[in-house]
């Protein structure tokens, strides 16, 4: 029926698109990781995953730009030259940046410039290389849509709105890969791509599991903020099903003719990221 090229798709919430997108056997499922040989592994022992044919998994990193060049090669010889869906779902998001302010990480320079470039090296740079190599595979596709992750992060109203200090190298580069997006956008639209961004919401795929108890008291200060901006927020989920569903409805929708091309929504279709 579609193919789709998934890349980060090792655990969290790209190993859930796999899973779902796979559910249906008419559809090709291709995961690009960095490690290959454990995610093989990981889905041998995956009780829904391992009897499906339509997964394939290839080596693919995006700061390994012969990587994601051969895996755009090979993807075309798996699907005969197309991909219907191309997703961007790898990420950079390192623990030292994510719960102090700028003020605070300013007064280390030299590590904040070493791990502001790697947040661009990954969540800007890396995804350009792969959205440009696999762009050709896109145009010969059927469905012609690419898709990025974002956050409400990367959002300005709703960092000003929420006074937002944490997590700003993330959202820093998140913001640089919405104008990715869109100037992505600008470029192939003319060629019916659509080429647009998606936010997961707040999904706990480990990333607090090493928080220090000063992190954690500032999570949950944030979480309280949160609360008055979504009085019905009950925290994380717990498990990335649920994201991945509600990102698959937006993706499903969205169109060129609908004026969501170089967009960037929430998993709920709109800008309100809770």
């Amino acid at each position: 029926m579609s193919s789709y090229v998934i890349i980060g798709t090792s655990r969290g919430l790209g190993y859930e698109f796999v899973r779902q997108y796979s559910s249906n056997p008419a559809n090709t499922v291709i995961g690009l990781v960095r490690n290959k040989a454990a995610t093989d592994k990981k889905i041998s022992e995956d009780a829904d995953l391992k009897s499906r044919s339509n997964v394939h998994i290839l080596e693919g990193d995006l700061v390994d730009y012969a990587s994601l060049k051969k895996a755009a090669a090979d993807a075309a010889k798996i699907t005969g030259g197309g991909v219907d869906y191309l997703i961007a779902n790898a990420a950079f998001g390192g623990q030292w940046g994510a719960y102090n302010g700028l003020g605070k990480l300013g007064a280390d320079p030299e590590r904040l410039a070493k791990e502001l470039q790697a947040y661009f090296d990954v969540n800007v740079l890396g995804n350009i290389n792969f959205i440009t190599l696999f762009m050709p595979l896109v145009l010969k596709g059927k469905v012609k849509k690419v898709i990025a992750l974002t956050t409400g992060y990367s959002d300005i109203p709703f960092t000003n709105e929420v006074d937002v200090a944490s997590a700003p190298l993330y959202s820093i580069s998140k913001a640089a890969l919405n104008m990715v997006v869109a100037k992505f956008s600008a470029e192939y639209k003319k060629h019916g791509v659509l080429v647009m961004a998606v936010a997961p919401g707040i999904v706990d795929v480990g990333q607090f599991v090493e928080a220090t108890e000063e992190q954690t008291k500032g999570l949950q200060e944030f979480m309280g903020k949160l609360l008055k901006y979504a009085p019905h927020f009950t925290g994380p989920d717990k498990t990335p099903d649920n994201a991945v569903r509600l990102m698959r409805g937006v993706i499903d929708n969205a169109s060129i003719e609908n004026g969501n091309a170089g967009d960037y929504l929430s998993q709920l279709g709109n800008k309100r990221w809770l």
